[in-house]
């Protein structure tokens, strides 16, 4: 018995010995509380949220100054003059019109989303649905295009705009745009169809579609969030392109309004009243985009990373 209390009392003393290290860390690291922990995430969040607007906010009040008060130190934080002529003059007959060149980014960018997504959706559904030789071999080329730098295809592309004549025409830009939405929308929309079972687009077929009719009716309306996310991704991918723009157009009346910046800013040297007002209308479309489609673009994006 004896034998039986001394270790008994031994393993009383091993585990007061163990606990006394994790009482010590709990007095000098004490626990957040939930409440706590709020605040502190709200703290952070807004001071990160200060740090992605500024450069925004310091755009757009440089938009409204002049020359001189841009310059000035110390840095204005408003205007004190407003400035709107480099707003105004931008509208004005030239070769340099803001909103010419808007309505011409927004032409290209919608263009190209329809081609992108008109081509993704059935490419994807094929990749995900069938087996076939090479399958594996389509899917890293997709891949392959995604790493590929744009001044790689400037050439090849030229050569092919030019040998079908549609060099120094909007179908160049759009046709270039969309090879950068495709392949991202088909390693997206591959995911959606893959993870829809076979069951329910079977069921379709008992009921008497055919596999058109159960591609249509069954299968797109499942994979929506999928396909907004596609189209709004192809789309600010052609609004921000500057390469393919300013490559295959020549015709500053039909260029697109990142290449009106880019020429705009050649032209004037470094007005930056002028240039940031020009930044700002560029950014109206996808400030836009992200406030009323966020729903569509979160819930698209993290339903089509389920399975692979």
């Amino acid at each position: 018995m004896s034998d039986i209390y001394t270790g008994s009392s031994h393993a009383r003393g091993v585990i007061s010995v163990e606990k006394a290290p994790e009482k010590e860390i709990r007095t000098r690291f004490p626990v957040m509380t939930e409440g706590q922990k709020n605040v502190l995430y709200c703290i952070i969040s807004v001071f990160l949220l200060f740090l992605l607007l500024f450069p925004l906010f310091w755009t757009l009040i440089t938009s409204f100054k002049t020359e001189t008060e841009i310059f000035q130190i110390p840095p204005t934080w408003y205007p004190h003059v407003l400035n709107t002529k480099s707003y105004a003059a931008q509208v004005e007959n030239g070769d340099f019109n803001m909103f010419r060149s808007f309505g011409n980014s927004f032409l290209i960018s919608v263009c190209a989303m329809i081609v992108s997504v008109l081509l993704a959706v059935p490419a994807s559904y094929s990749v995900a649905r069938y087996k076939f030789v090479g399958r594996k071999a389509v899917m890293l080329g997709f891949l392959i295009t995604q790493m590929l730098p744009v001044s790689v295809l400037l050439t090849p592309m030229f050569i092919i705009f030019k040998n079908i004549h549609v060099y120094n025409t909007w179908f160049s830009a759009i046709l270039a745009d969309a090879t950068i939405g495709i392949p991202f929308s088909v390693l997206i929309l591959k995911n959606y169809f893959a993870s829809i079972p076979k069951a329910l687009e079977e069921a379709a077929y008992i009921d008497g579609c055919t596999r058109f009719e159960a591609f249509y009716r069954i299968l797109i309306p499942v994979t929506k969030p999928g396909i907004v996310v596609c189209a709004i991704f192809s789309f600010l991918y052609a609004w921000g392109d500057l390469a393919y723009g300013m490559t295959f157009i020549l015709d500053q009346e039909k260029r697109p309004i990142t290449a009106g910046i880019f020429n705009f800013m050649g032209q004037y040297g470094t007005k930056w009243s002028y240039l940031t007002a020009f930044a700002i209308v560029a950014i109206i479309p996808v400030a836009l985009i992200f406030i009323f489609m966020q729903r569509y673009i979160i819930s698209g994006m993290t339903s089509g990373a389920v399975k692979g």
